[in-house]
């Protein structure tokens, strides 16, 4: 495990040579011409892989999911250093539409379904983006929708249902879901458990789970919610005031002190209150 923003750059390095799907080489991104958010990050995910990238509001993660798939222009941001490579290509100058259809979607931070369309008019807008309306893996839309509904039956339940009507849950469903529908290879999903009840929160991460298995679709998941996100992935990056601070396999992760007594609220001595977690980020050895 590392410890150190250079140490993660080589690492970015020598899994290019293998060949990751997506290689994230210290990117700086920049909003309004002033601020800085992001400060030289660097991480990769491995074709087929689960990565987590963890840190609490405000540390990045949404910046450097939206500085991925291109969506910083519209909130006025750039990449203003370092590189993107998805599948041996430097991605940075492409439109979000082309990225698409290269395979990365992402799903944005609470859901943004389309809430006077149907679950099922919501599925199908995700078909769209690919060639002659085909949805994953080359099928049609329609057989499309039948795989959708298989990983995800409670949608097919509610598929005349106006997606604003639906749970909170139902809804993350039918984003994901949308997502699929575009035959991504990779889905950068941004705080899939907020606002969610934690029997739902397991749910979801099952299903995705799930179509990392069987679909072999990789997954980069920005999550607040450590605990679960280090059980579901593989690997895990922790950002903290718009940097890399320490990363590593997500059990190492899970077992480090450092990361359980802050980001789990657990320590030697139990779960500590907030007011101790306060104190401790300001000693935090890492940002030493």
């Amino acid at each position: 495990m590392s410890s150190q923003v250079p140490a993660t750059r080589q690492a970015c390095g020598a899994d290019t040579e293998r060949g990751a799907l997506l290689v994230v080489n210290s990117i700086e991104v920049i909003y309004s011409h002033v601020i800085l958010v992001l400060k030289g990050v660097s991480l990769s995910v491995p074709r087929g892989g689960i990565v987590a990238l963890l840190g609490a509001n405000g540390a990045g993660k949404t910046t450097t999911l939206r500085a991925i798939s291109n969506l910083l222009r519209g909130e006025r941001g750039e990449v203003t250093k370092g590189s993107i490579v998805y599948d041996g290509q430097r991605i940075e100058r492409l439109s979000p539409y082309d990225l698409v259809r290269r395979g990365v979607v992402q799903v944005m931070e609470g859901r943004r379904c389309f809430a006077h369309l149907s679950v099922e008019e919501n599925l199908l807008t995700g078909a769209y983006t690919g060639s002659a309306s085909a949805g994953m893996n080359g099928a049609s839309s329609t057989d499309a929708l039948e795989r959708v509904y298989s990983y995800f039956p409670r949608l097919k339940t509610r598929r005349t249902s106006l997606a604003g009507y639906t749970s909170g849950g139902e809804q993350q469903m039918c984003a994901i879901g949308r997502a699929l529908m575009a035959r991504p290879s990779m889905i950068l999903l941004d705080e899939p458990s907020m606002g969610l009840a934690p029997r739902v929160v397991e749910e979801i991460f099952g299903i995705v789970h799930d179509l990392n298995a069987r679909e072999g679709v990789s997954f980069l998941l920005a999550e607040q919610n450590a605990n679960i996100a280090l059980r579901y992935a593989r690997h895990g990056y922790i950002l903290e005031n718009g940097r890399v601070v320490m990363d590593g396999e997500a059990a190492s992760l899970a077992s480090n002190e450092d990361v359980k007594e802050f980001y789990l609220g657990l320590s030697r001595d139990g779960r500590r209150s907030f007011r101790d977690a306060k104190f401790y980020r300001r000693r935090k050895r890492w940002l030493a």
